[in-house]
C-alpha cells in the first residue's frame, strides 16, 4: 500500500469509527507524493500516538476499567439523586443488564480498535526493529483486551485495504496470534525498564502479557466451563520465574506503586503509562486523576465528583491489619486530611476538623449503599476507594501518577494460581503468604481456589482485573450485593450494533 493511500484511508477509518466527521469523497492528501508524506509522517511520532491512545482505552474510567470493575462485586456506580444517572449505564453494568447499544460497550470497543489501528499504522512507516517490536506489543495488548471483553477481534495486517472490512479473529485464532507475536518480538524489545521508564514496552511486559494469556486461555475458549491445561500453567510458572530474575520486588509501601512519583519509587511496576505536566494534559485531562475524582466528595480536597464506591461485602474481606486497606499517606494526608485505600466513616481535613457535606452535615461515608441513593444518602452513601494517592501539587489533569497496567505482585499471584491448579497447593500457599506478610496481613493456614480469588481481589482491587478473574474462577454470574444471578450471555459483552453494521465479518455474541 502506498503512503498516500494510507493517509487517505486512515481518515476513512476515523470516520467509520465516529472519531471525526468527514466525507468519503474527500481527496485527502492527494497533493502529497510519497517522499513528501514520509517527511511529514515518521514511525517515532506514530508510535507516540499509539502510546498516547492507551489513555482513552484504559485510563478513562468509563471504558475498559468501568467494564471490568463496575460489572463486578468490588465496584458500584450508584445514581445519587439527579447525579450519576447517565441513562442508567452504571446500574446496567453492575446488574448485568447491558445491551449492544450501551454507550460504554460501544465506546470501549472503538477505543481499543483505535489503539490497535494506531499501533498497526506504525508498521507502515519503516520503523526500527525496536519501534516495530513496541508497536506490535501495543497491538497485542489491545487485541488481548478486545478478546477478553468481546470474545472476537477485528484484525488488519499492515498494507491491507482499509476500505474493506477487516477479518475477524475468534478467540482461539486471536490467542494463537498474540502468543506468536509476543514470542516473535521478544528479542527486539528493551530489557527491564530502567528507573522512571516502565512506560516503555519491554521484555518483561511481554512476559507478563503472555502469563495472562496462558492463565486465561481455557476461560477465553470456554467461559462457561474454563479448563486449565497443565502445559499452559507451567508456562505461567516459568514466565513468573523469568520476571523474578529481572529483579522486581514487592514494594514495601503498597501505595507507593500508585503515587505521583511511582515512576521512580516503585520497584514492582512492570508496565505503566506516563502521566504528568506536558504529557497527560494533552489527553483532555481524563487521565489517572479520574481514579480519585470519580469517588471523592465535593467537600474533600481534591474536590471530587462524588460517584463510585466499593461494596461492604468486598470491604469486609480485608483484615484490619492489612495495609492494603489503607491509611495515611505522606504528601496527601498531611496536606488535605485525605487518606488512601478505603474511606469509611467521618472524613476530616488536615487539621483534624470534620468535613461537612453541601448541607453542612458531617460527611460520614456509610457502609450502606443502594443503586439509587436518596435523601441523606445522596452524598454520603458508600465506601470510597482511593487507590492512587492524589498528586496534590498538580492541577488535576496534569497529575504525575503513572497509570499502572502490570505489577509484579500480580505475576506472583498468577504463579501461585497456576501452582494451585496443578495440585501444588503447598508451594502456592508459600507465595501467597509471603505476599500477605509483606502487606501486613495474617498468613493463611490453607489455600483453595476461593481463597486464591479473594487474595487477588485484596491485592488488585480497582486495577481492572476483577471481571476477568471472576470469569476464570466461575463466579461472574453469581448473585452478589445489589446484583442477582445473571444469564450466561453476560460472560461476553455484545458487539456494538453500529460496528456490526459496518463490518460484515463480525457476528453478534450469543444471546444478544
Amino acid at each position: 500500500m502506498t503512503t498516500q493511500h494510507i493517509l487517505k484511508t486512515a481518515m476513512v477509518i476515523a470516520c467509520s469509527l465516529g472519531f471525526t466527521a468527514c466525507s468519503l469523497k474527500e481527496d485527502l492528501g492527494s497533493n502529497l507524493n510519497k517522499s513528501q508524506a514520509d517527511s511529514l509522517i515518521k514511525a517515532p511520532q506514530l508510535l507516540g500516538t499509539a502510546y498516547d491512545n492507551l489513555q482513552n482505552a484504559y485510563q478513562d474510567f468509563s471504558q475498559t476499567w468501568g467494564m471490568s470493575e463496575i460489572s463486578t462485586d468490588e465496584a458500584l456506580g450508584p445514581t445519587r439523586g439527579g447525579d450519576w444517572d447517565d441513562n442508567g449505564v452504571w446500574r446496567a453494568l453492575h446488574q448485568h443488564q447491558w445491551t449492544p447499544d450501551h454507550a460504554h460497550v460501544q465506546n470501549t470497543f472503538n477505543a481499543l480498535l483505535l489503539e490497535q489501528f494506531s499501533a498497526t499504522n506504525v508498521l507502515n512507516f519503516r520503523p526500527t526493529p525496536r519501534q516495530e517490536a513496541e508497536a506490535r506489543f501495543l497491538r497485542a495488548f489491545s487485541m488481548f483486551s478486545v478478546i477478553d471483553l468481546y470474545g472476537q477481534v477485528p484484525f488488519r495486517n499492515p498494507g491491507d485495504n482499509l476500505l474493506e472490512a477487516p477479518k475477524v479473529y475468534k478467540a482461539a485464532e486471536g490467542i494463537d496470534f498474540i502468543i506468536s507475536e509476543l514470542n516473535a518480538i521478544m528479542a527486539n524489545l528493551p530489557d527491564r525498564a530502567t528507573a522512571g521508564q516502565a512506560y516503555v514496552a519491554n521484555k518483561d511486559a511481554a512476559r507478563f502479557l503472555l502469563m495472562k494469556i496462558y492463565l486465561n486461555k481455557g476461560a477465553f475458549l470456554n467461559r462457561a466451563a474454563p479448563t486449565f491445561d497443565a502445559a499452559d500453567m507451567q508456562k505461567v510458572i516459568s514466565l513468573a520465574d523469568e520476571l523474578k530474575a529481572s529483579g522486581y520486588i514487592i514494594q514495601p509501601n503498597y501505595f507507593d506503586n500508585f503515587a505521583k512519583d511511582n515512576d521512580v519509587k516503585s520497584q514492582e511496576n512492570i508496565f505503566t503509562q506516563q502521566n504528568g505536566p506536558g504529557i497527560s494534559n494533552i489527553r483532555n485531562g481524563n487521565n489517572v486523576y479520574c481514579r480519585w475524582m470519580c469517588t471523592l466528595h465535593y467537600s474533600q480536597n481534591p474536590s471530587g465528583w462524588n460517584g463510585f464506591t466499593t461494596l461492604s461485602d468486598f470491604y469486609d474481606t480485608f483484615e484490619a491489619v492489612d495495609t492494603r486497606r489503607g491509611g495515611s499517606y505522606p504528601g496527601v494526608t498531611n496536606v488535605s486530611g485525605l487518606k488512601v485505600g478505603f474511606l469509611i466513616g467521618q472524613q476530616y481535613d488536615q487539621n483534624g476538623n470534620k468535613i461537612l457535606d453541601r448541607s453542612k452535615r458531617p460527611l460520614i461515608f456509610t457502609r450502606e449503599v443502594e443503586l439509587r441513593a436518596t435523601g441523606d444518602q445522596v452524598e454520603m452513601a458508600g465506601i470510597r476507594v482511593v487507590k492512587y494517592p492524589p498528586d496534590m501539587g498538580s492541577n488535576g489533569s496534569e497529575a504525575s501518577n503513572d497509570f499502572v497496567f502490570f505489577r509484579y505482585a500480580d505475576a506472583v499471584l498468577m504463579k501461585a494460581e497456576a501452582l494451585l491448579r496443578t495440585n501444588n497447593a503447598a508451594a502456592a500457599l508459600l507465595l501467597v503468604n509471603d505476599l500477605r506478610v509483606k502487606r501486613g496481613a495474617t498468613p493463611l493456614t490453607t489455600l483453595d481456589l476461593n481463597q486464591m480469588l479473594a487474595e487477588r481481589g485484596r491485592e488488585l482491587y480497582w486495577e481492572g482485573w476483577r471481571r476477568q478473574d471472576l470469569i476464570r474462577f466461575g463466579k461472574f454470574l453469581n448473585a452478589w450485593q445489589l446484583k442477582p444471578a445473571s444469564d450466561p450471555k453476560y460472560l461476553l459483552f455484545p458487539i456494538p450494533t453500529s460496528d456490526l453494521a459496518v463490518n460484515k465479518n463480525l457476528v453478534q455474541n450469543p444471546g444478544y
